[in-house]
């Protein structure tokens, strides 16, 4: 079978006009593939050359029409497949059809040959195509469509009938919020567009679709604005995408890691979400949506820090509390970060800096633990780790216990043994709830992995190395793009086109009333997104 492929994995061969060599092939590719159908039956030929009119003298005498049988070839997956919208829109209206042509045949029935005729009369189905093409033919069973051979035609109609094996559409648990929709992506790709579809009812809505994975077919779909994307940024994306050619892409994740060009650097160029709210939203921004099929998380470009720290509260609360969580969030991850590293550096090298109380605290605190402060902090820290990652891979209810419980346990024994200190297992704590406090997973992954950072900078020089390392940080931030946005916007690139305006989505959320104009990375052209109408128009507010 392997003649059948070049060396890109592309079949070789061409459909035949005879349908048993294309059954041949078919049973060649799909040797030993037990959730395979095929299913061949026999229709009559309707061409005029060889019918013969029917004359009906009496219900006893008349002509028997001459037929010649036409064999038609069916396959499809069972599984991916609906076979009994196969079987209502194709087979039954075929054979039914020609039953009825067997007692009473009408003139213009003559009219069409048995291809166009089965196209325009018979297929009582909207979506259905020719293919030319047995490569595609075959990528596109493998999809779960039906193909339909018809012996004495060198092509195949494509019927769609994908029926995929999918979650319903579930409350969103990974980004959850207070007030907002409570849907949530799953792993088809087409609910994943149905549901931004949804919320933007806008024929500007484009949907440009494609396929990675030499082996694994994945689809995916990248939708924008036609009128508020800068122009450049969807084929940037494009070429990312078909710069490397890999056997299987399953994740969405796996596509990030292949577009992302600098691979050296912890932090994200993607935002990722599962809220179809929170993609349409940064759609009509003028960001691209990158959906993939067998992913439940969707990629956004361009991305910049300020919006890893954005959730979509923010916006359906007052301005006040909006501007009040997002505080909160910024000092949560400096926390996430710094706390660690800051304390080692205060205790082991600036204790002077302490108050007196508090030294004298630390110091009762650590009287009984034998480990130097740098080791009692990564022990508990490795502990913490140690019981998140177990809480995930364990079931719902079970890892929750073992996060609580464990937490507790092991805490207070590594307390009373003398490993660890109270005020240890306190930064630790406050150090992991502020990690929790960053809406983004993959960013607060981030902040996880950078605190050993700093961590290893205090240990080494004190503050001097705990400045050094936010220092080093902050001069990789500022060096960052994501396809052409500073990754620090709007603190960095106030020099862009009147960029000044998107401080008021920063730290401070201005009202919603506030925010006219789209973010800079959005067409310099079409900026305007909200008008005042008693402004625009030269009418008083107390106009009625």
């Amino acid at each position: 079978m392997n003649n059948l492929y070049d060396k890109n994995n592309r079949l070789t061969v061409s459909i035949n006009t005879s349908i048993e060599e294309n059954i041949k092939v078919l049973d060649m590719l799909f040797e030993g593939c037990g959730d395979v159908v095929q299913k061949s039956f026999f229709i009559g030929d309707v061409s005029g050359k060889n019918m013969e009119k029917r004359t009906v003298n009496n219900s006893d005498n008349y002509d028997l029409v001459k037929k010649i049988k036409v064999k038609i070839h069916l396959i499809y997956i069972d599984g991916l497949t609906d076979n009994q919208m196969i079987e209502q829109t194709i087979i039954k209206p075929i054979l039914y059809e020609w039953q009825q042509m067997d007692l009473n045949l009408k003139p213009n029935q003559n009219n069409l040959d048995l291809w166009n005729r089965i196209y325009y009369v018979e297929a009582q189905t909207v979506d259905i195509k020719e293919e030319a093409s047995f490569d595609k033919t075959i990528e596109s069973v493998l999809n779960g469509d039906t193909a339909m051979f018809v012996d004495g035609y060198a092509k195949t109609f494509i019927i769609s009938s994908k029926k995929y094996p999918l979650r319903s559409i579930t409350e969103n648990d990974t980004e959850a919020g207070m007030r907002g929709p409570k849907d949530s992506f799953n792993e088809g790709i087409r609910q994943s567009t149905a549901l931004i579809r949804r919320r933007i009812k806008d024929a500007k809505l484009k949907v440009e679709q494609g396929v990675i994975g030499e082996r694994s077919r994945t689809s995916y779909a990248i939708m924008y604005m036609e009128d508020l994307v800068k122009p450049g940024l969807v084929p940037d994306i494009k070429k990312r995408l078909e710069r490397y050619e890999i056997d299987a892409l399953f994740d969405s994740g796996m596509a990030e890691h292949l577009m992302d060009e600098r691979w050296y650097s912890p932090f994200p160029i993607f935002q990722t979400t599962t809220r179809p709210d929170k993609a349409a939203a940064g759609i009509v921004e003028g960001r691209v949506v990158i959906a993939f099929d067998n992913s439940p998380e969707v990629l956004l470009a361009p991305c910049n820090f300020n919006m890893l720290l954005q959730a979509s509260d923010d916006y359906y609360n007052r301005w006040a509390v909006g501007t009040f969580a997002r505080l909160i969030r910024y000092m949560a991850a400096f926390i996430a970060i710094t706390l660690p590293g800051l304390y080692i550096a205060v205790t082991v090298y600036h204790s002077d800096m302490l108050p007196t109380r508090l030294l004298y605290a630390i110091a009762n605190a650590r009287s009984i633990v034998t480990f130097p402060v740098v080791v009692e902090m990564l022990i508990m820290e490795f502990l913490f780790e140690l019981l998140r990652e177990a809480g995930i891979r364990l079931p719902g209810p079970l890892g929750n216990t073992i996060g609580v419980v464990g937490g507790l346990i092991v805490g207070q024994a590594a307390v009373e043994a003398g490993i660890v200190s109270t005020i240890v297992v306190i930064v630790v704590a406050l150090t992991a709830i502020a990690s929790f406090a960053i809406p983004n997973e993959e960013f607060a992954s981030v902040f996880r992995l950078l605190k050993y950072f700093i961590i290893l900078t205090s240990s080494i020089a004190g503050l001097y190395g705990f400045v050094m390392g936010l220092l080093i940080i902050a001069i990789h931030l500022s060096e960052l793009k994501s396809f052409g946005v500073p990754y620090m916007m709007p603190a960095v690139g106030g020099g862009l086109k009147d960029g000044a305006f998107h401080n008021q989505d920063f730290i401070f959320r201005a009202p919603i009333s506030f925010m006219k104009k789209r973010p800079v990375w959005a067409r310099w052209d079409n900026w305007i997104r909200l008008r005042n109408n008693y402004i625009e128009k030269g009418r008083k507010k107390d106009d009625t």
